[in-house]
């Protein structure tokens, strides 16, 4: 289940935008706020059925968006990637620093992590 709810967090990050403001606001209450569904309904004066059916109509849109768009899992395949990427510029300055001492590859490496951390920073 917690498994499922930080799924969905991070789904209403990346599509949030697209839910109803009633959605959202029921979904960021029971989701980042931790109100229990009672506590929604008397907040927005529906019944618990009604903020239950809020959620599950807000998490099939965040789902079918994400199915359709595929932007988190992009996300990740491109995050995953540029770790990679990290984990291959360090070990590069480690057999520079072992075998070569060349202040140019140092440099490359360098400019390589900034690259990565500005990429970092785009997505």
């Amino acid at each position: 289940m917690k498994e499922r709810s930080l799924e969905l967090s991070v789904l209403y990050d990346f599509y949030g935008a697209l839910l109803t403001d009633k959605q959202r606001a029921i979904f960021s209450m029971y989701y980042n706020e931790d109100l229990s569904l009672s506590e929604i309904a008397e907040n927005e004066g529906i019944t618990r059925q009604g903020v239950r059916d809020a959620l599950l109509r807000a998490s099939k849109t965040l789902d079918e968006t994400e199915e359709k768009l595929g932007l988190f899992r992009r996300y990740g395949s491109l995050d995953r990637k540029l770790g990679a990427l990290e984990d291959i510029a360090g070990k590069m300055r480690a057999v520079n620093r072992e075998k070569f001492l060349s202040p140019e590859i140092d440099d490359l490496v360098r400019e390589l992590l900034g690259t990565i951390r500005d990429l970092r920073e785009e997505i």
